[in-house]
This record gives C-alpha cells, structure tokens and sequence, in this order.
C-alpha cells in the first residue's frame, strides 16, 4: 500500500503555520493553530478535522511543500471523521466505482481525457481539437473527488488499475503517450497526488490550459479578439497544480480578454460551494456562493470563465442571474476562433 511522503519535522519547525493561517473557513490565532498541528502530528483528534471543508488550499499555502491537506485527509479516514455525512459517502464511492465496461479503442495524439464528464464531449470540437481523441468513464475515473469525502484508501485502491487500463486500452495500442487533463482534478491527481504517495505514473499528463495555450498560438492568424471583461473562477483542484494558472492569462492574453482584478481570485479563490453542499453545510455554501458571485459582478464582469465541470454547474444559475454569462474556458477559446 502506498504511504504519503509526509516530513512532521517540517510541520514542528514552522513558525506560521501558513496551512491553518491562511485557510478561508477557519479562524484561529497562531498559537491555537500551531496547538492544533501538533495534535494533527501526534494523531489525535483535532479541530482541523471536523472544520476542513476540504478546499485544498492548503497545499498551496505550505512553503514546505509537505502536503498538509493530503495529510488532514489521511488523518480524517484513521480516527473515522467524515467530512461529508455517511450515506452520501457511501452512495458516491458505489455509484463512482469502475463498471468493467471499458473496451481498447484507436486513438491518436492528442488524447483528451475527460475522466467522468461525458456530459462536455461536445465541447471537443473545432479547429482547436481537429484530430483529437476523446477518452472517459469510470474505468478511467482519477477518483481524487474522494479526498472530499476522507477517502484517500479509495484513491490508493483504485488510480493504479485507472492509470493501467489508460494504457492497456487507448494509449499503448495508439502509440501514444500523454493525455491531456481536460480537469485540474486529473492533472492534480497525475501531477501531485501520485507522486506524494508514491505512485508512478506510465504516462504524461498534459494540463488543458497548456494545450490551449499551445494550440492558439498554432491557429493565432484566425482569432479575432472577443474584448470582453471576465471573472475566472478559479477550482479548489488547481491548488495541486498552481504552477499551471499562468495559462489563463496567456491564453486571455491570446484572444483578447481581460481578467478582472477583484478580492477572490488567484490564492484568495473561493471554492465553489458544491462540496460544502454536499458536507451539507448550506449555509455557509451560500454565504460563499454570494461573496464569490457578487465579487465578480462588482469588478465589472460581462463573463465568468470556468474549467472546473462542478464550479460551472454549481454556479452558473447565480452568475446569469447576476446578468452574467458563464462559460467553460475551452468554449471561450473556440468564441475567439469564430467558431462558438
């Protein structure tokens, strides 16, 4: 069984408990929050456990790189806390579980990964994706939704025979070797969680904004420039991944958008509230919710841009209702070749 690789020396010698200080849910002097580590480090039972909402950011926020979120989670599922109530838990671990439906199939470069989203297939067309192969469902499921729900033995159990059946069926046949993360969920899971527990990973993984980024470039003589002022919406996913959010403003640099400055983006990004839903923490969800949606509104959005599936499905009913339109970066950019 992996094991996360998990430094408590560099937690004992941290003076600003960055991971617990600049969480967005969860208020505490440093004193109180370098108390509550040390129980974390010893074992027992801490507050952290029971308010986390599972945002991620604080693996962003560890200067140490030490996986600090990764290891609240490890620590939820050993003292039997659950983030989210236990019918639901058990219901998604079920209902997400590989079918053994899964077939090889040809595919050719590029490979877009869709993981569980095969409701976005229609999203993969165009120029920008001319030629591409589009792989998904549950026998390729990454499964890092669990951290969630306190499951990282899920994720253990499963992302092996994923990653396998990746390569057994699509890309070995095609002689191919990369994939590209439609998700930050995905590319997290290849890029960070993987490597912290240990995990090889046969392939390379490719985020979408890099291959977007990429293909603009390839197709810059057809893009006219939308003009248009956007909030982004950051997902909790991409604090895995915070080396990738560069792409965002090349790519709005490419088509012409310009990104709005305003309180919650880049490391202040709230999280969406789907999650806290599910944690059925509604209150808060909408509390946050209405931050985030009013925060875009007063910068003087026309658009909110999305790449998460679960951000633009949990808020796009607030963002039109705020006279905003929502839409999932990859339609953006096919706007911007003429083409949406």
């Amino acid at each position: 069984m992996s094991t996360l690789q998990f430094n408590p020396a560099l937690c004992e010698k941290c003076n600003t408990v960055d991971c617990i200080m600049k969480c967005q849910y969860i208020d505490m002097d440093v004193e109180t929050a370098k108390r509550e580590q040390m129980k974390l480090l010893r074992g027992e039972k801490s507050e952290i456990l029971t308010r986390c909402v599972t945002c991620y950011a604080c693996e962003e926020y560890c200067p140490f790189h030490n996986h600090p979120f990764y290891h609240i989670v490890e620590r939820q599922e050993a003292l039997d806390v659950h983030p989210v109530p236990r019918p639901i838990e058990k219901s998604q671990v079920v209902m997400m579980a590989p079918k053994g439906r899964i077939e090889e199939k040809a595919v050719a470069a590029p490979v877009i990964n869709l993981c569980y989203f095969p409701m976005l297939k229609g999203s993969i067309r165009g120029s920008i994706y001319e030629g591409a192969s589009v792989i998904m469902g549950s026998d390729i499921f990454c499964n890092l939704m669990f951290l969630h729900f306190a499951r990282n033995s899920t994720i253990r159990e499963r992302l092996p025979k994923m990653m396998e059946n990746i390569m057994h069926y699509y890309l070995k046949p095609g002689g191919v070797e990369e994939i590209i993360c439609y998700h930050d969920e995905c590319y997290g899971t290849y890029t960070s969680w993987a490597p912290a527990f240990g995990i090889d990973v046969p392939f390379r993984p490719v985020h979408l904004f890099d291959f977007l980024h990429r293909r603009l470039t390839e197709l810059k003589s057809g893009i006219t420039p939308l003009n248009l002022k956007v909030a982004y919406q950051r997902p909790c996913s991409n604090r895995l991944c915070p080396e990738t959010e560069h792409f965002v403003d090349d790519i709005f640099a490419l088509i012409g958008v310009e990104r709005l400055e305003r309180t919650y983006d880049h490391g202040q990004a709230l999280c969406c509230g789907g999650v806290m839903e599910a944690q059925q923490l509604f209150d808060l969800a909408a509390e946050n919710q209405e931050k985030n949606v009013n925060d875009m509104k007063a910068s003087g959005a026309t658009h909110a841009v999305f790449n998460c599936p679960f951000c633009f499905f949990t808020l796009m009913g607030r963002v039109s209702d705020k006279g905003m339109t929502p839409i999932l970066m990859s339609d953006l950019c096919r706007m911007a070749l003429g083409e949406q």
